[in-house]
């Protein structure tokens, strides 16, 4: 099953790549449309989920220690784009958190998404590691994807073509 989450993990975050590669950095916070989680906060928070379920899995917390404020669960995007890291600046974070989960993964095996998650606050839900890697890796993130694809037809971008996910 690791292949299989590492994959559609991949997949995702390769999307998208695609959804930011043609926003100007200076678009990266606008707010319109009602749109409010815009791109710069899309990425901080799944480089920050990624942070998160990191420590689930063993790694140590490897990002500033002002990303959860702006980035966690119930933080809320503003449309200053000075608050935020440049557009390549979180797309490197991104690429090095999605590195370190992914070989991490690779060193747990199945076997070792079996065991129960050590966060008890979450255990009712996600019962099992594995679980909760499933959940933020797959379904978490695809949210968040989407909830970009709003934010480009918001702000005129439309989709993208060619789409094959």
């Amino acid at each position: 099953m690791v292949d299989e989450i590492i994959r559609s993990y991949a997949r995702t975050l390769d999307y998208l790549r695609r959804l930011v590669d043609d926003i100007p950095d200076e678009f990266m916070a606008r707010q319109t449309g009602g749109a409010v989680n815009h791109p710069a906060w899309i990425l901080g928070h799944l480089i920050h989920s990624a942070q998160a379920i990191g420590g689930e899995i063993g790694l140590p917390p490897w990002l500033p220690s002002n990303w959860h404020r702006q980035f966690g669960t119930g933080s809320t995007p503003a449309s200053d784009r000075s608050q935020y890291p440049k557009k390549a600046t979180l797309l490197a974070a991104l690429t090095d958190g999605q590195k370190r989960i992914t070989e991490r993964l690779n060193e747990l095996g199945d076997q070792g998404l079996s065991g129960p998650l050590p966060d008890v606050r979450y255990r009712e839900e996600f019962p099992t590691l594995g679980h909760a890697v499933l959940h933020i890796l797959t379904s978490h993130a695809a949210i968040h994807v989407g909830q970009l694809t709003v934010w480009r037809r918001a702000v005129g971008l439309g989709p993208l073509q060619d789409v094959f996910i």
